[in-house]
């Protein structure tokens, strides 16, 4: 679920939450009790999500609220394949990048078109990534993914030549999420704020834009001919539904209990104080880990008793995270095994780095000269082994999380200061440098998000000096596109992320729907993001 943490840096915005029992899917989609035969085509889905989107444009928007709807409306240059994470063709059939990473031309294949009738050509690709280009902070993911874009050049109707001005490897990746995905030209003759609230959002998706009234409902309808869909659809030609209703229903005891009763017939974050509602009954719970950085304390080097990294490793050992996700969460949930979630894309597994170790936190400690207080809190001439941790509450586990993190952190003798802001406060908090520690997840299925939250040359959110060894090993992944040159790098990053403890992981994010008995193949892409195409209902 994209932001800074979580919803303002627009990456990530709700969790989901694993029930212990019912269907579960790594990727693809989820189905409905019992055996209904073959999809059938008709219907419409009642979606219940747990907040309004706000702006349905998924070139300017990156919550998951809005990206789920964003996601049904348009298509991408590629797409991404959920297990491997290998990138496949969709609008473009075929690609060629340069050797150094700053430019890529896209072939388009024949016969796509926009909701307006008009073709999807390369004309409409360079209209589309300048028009992203174009809005700046407003495209929340898309401004990160082009910020080295230079322009785009129509070699031929089908040729699109994309240029960068520094090496961009992660591009690829990004041309297949739905943050890029392309819209008619006759899109961007609306203001940003009339395609938030779809007027003119025209896109080439299997769906299309009905009607948006602000924190009641979203109503998208099947695109009539549409006939090239993505290879990682499970059928081809048009979607099943006729339509699709997503209901915004804010509070999780109405959403499982409105599905419960049949009102719904499928809802977004189901809760673990709801998981037995679904214990059965022919309701099932598709469930996807989210790639990209994990829920994490994020600590600013520059700050109080976070400029020693022994202090700051020793709370990373302090932490005990499978205890986080035995106690507060649910068995689906996994521990951190790295800063990037295991579904990502050259993800490295430092389970050992990781490894719950009170004892060695303590001796790091004391060899640093913090001793036990009268408290229990260590000291040190006369200051107090205390920091501070900002975060929002986007969803309801994020304190019940925190306070067994402190309780945990008390027993090594550091006090962990939580302080509730909102999004907003939070977010200027983030860009001001002004914290010791930010709790946040964000969401992308490619390793350069490291890139974008750790580089001095970008994000730097753990406040570093130019010219570390981490900026290296992140500019030479963001270099090149051959995954045998870029995985050492990548796995490199991860490692001085977790060694110098600039991020303390503690737990992967998981998204889980829950699906009524009559719905069918509600599905996630790559980014967990959800896919409608192959969704059907039964009679």
């Amino acid at each position: 679920m994209s932001t800074l943490p979580l919803r303002a840096a627009g990456l990530v915005v709700v969790l989901g939450l694993a029930a212990a029992c019912g269907t579960t899917t790594a990727a693809g989609g989820g189905s409905g009790g019992g055996d209904a035969g073959p999809p059938r085509p008709g219907g419409t889905l009642r979606l219940g999500i747990s907040s309004n989107p706000d702006c349905i444009d998924p070139q300017q928007w990156g919550t998951n609220a809005a990206l789920n709807v964003g996601r049904q409306l348009v298509d991408s240059l590629t797409d991404q394949d959920q297990a491997s994470g290998k990138i496949i063709p969709w609008l473009a059939e075929n690609w060629e990048v340069n050797p150094d990473s700053t430019s890529f031309t896209f072939t388009l294949r024949t016969g796509a078109t926009f909701a307006d009738g008009t073709a999807v050509d390369a004309a409409a690709v360079k209209t589309s990534y300048d028009g992203i280009k174009a809005l700046g902070p407003k495209a929340q993911l898309g401004n990160g993914y082009l910020a080295a874009y230079k322009s785009a050049t129509v070699v031929d109707p089908k040729t699109v030549r994309l240029d960068f001005s520094a090496p961009s490897a992660q591009f690829l990746q990004a041309s297949s999420t739905m943050s890029l995905g392309i819209l008619a030209p006759a899109a961007y003759q609306k203001s940003p704020e009339q395609r938030c609230q779809g007027e003119g959002l025209i896109g080439s998706g299997p769906f299309v834009f009905e009607s948006f009234k602000s924190n009641q409902q979203v109503v998208i309808t099947k695109r009539k001919g549409y006939n090239w869909g993505s290879p990682q659809f499970k059928h081809q030609g048009e979607a099943y539904l006729d339509k699709v209703e997503f209901r915004i229903v804010p509070e999780p005891g109405v959403r499982t209990g409105s599905l419960a009763s049949g009102q719904l017939d499928a809802i977004t974050d189901v809760q673990p104080v709801d998981e037995p509602q679904f214990a059965g009954n022919g309701f099932t719970e598709p469930v996807r880990a989210n790639p990209g950085i994990v829920f994490n304390l994020t600590a600013n080097t520059t700050r109080g008793v976070l400029t020693d990294v022994k202090v700051r490793q020793a709370v990373s050992k302090g932490v005990n995270r499978q205890e986080v996700t035995d106690t507060v969460l649910t068995k689906n949930y996994k521990a951190a095994t790295s800063v990037l979630g295991s579904a990502t894309p050259l993800h490295l597994d430092l389970s050992k780095e990781l490894a719950y170790d009170p004892d060695g936190a303590k001796k790091l400690l004391e060899e640093q000269g913090w001793l036990p207080g009268p408290d229990g809190i260590r000291v040190k001439d006369g200051q107090r082994l205390s920091a501070k941790i900002i975060f929002s509450l986007v969803f309801n586990q994020n304190q019940s999380v925190l306070e067994l993190v402190q309780q945990q952190l008390r027993k090594i003798g550091f006090d962990l200061q939580i302080e509730q802001r909102t999004t907003p406060e939070t977010q200027q908090l983030t860009l001001a440098g002004d914290y010791d520690f930010i709790w946040y997840n964000t969401t992308r299925a490619d390793p350069d998000i490291l890139r974008q939250l750790f580089s001095t040359k970008a994000g730097n959110r753990s406040k570093l000096s130019p010219g570390n060894p981490l900026d290296a090993a992140l500019d030479k992944q963001a270099a090149t596109v051959d995954e045998a040159a870029r995985k050492p790098a990548a796995e490199e990053a991860q490692r001085l992320v977790v060694e110098q403890a600039y991020s303390i992981p503690v737990f992967e994010l998981t998204q889980v729907w829950g699906l009524g008995p009559k719905t069918h193949g509600v599905g996630f892409e790559a980014s967990s993001r959800m896919q409608l195409f192959d969704a059907w209902i039964a009679g």
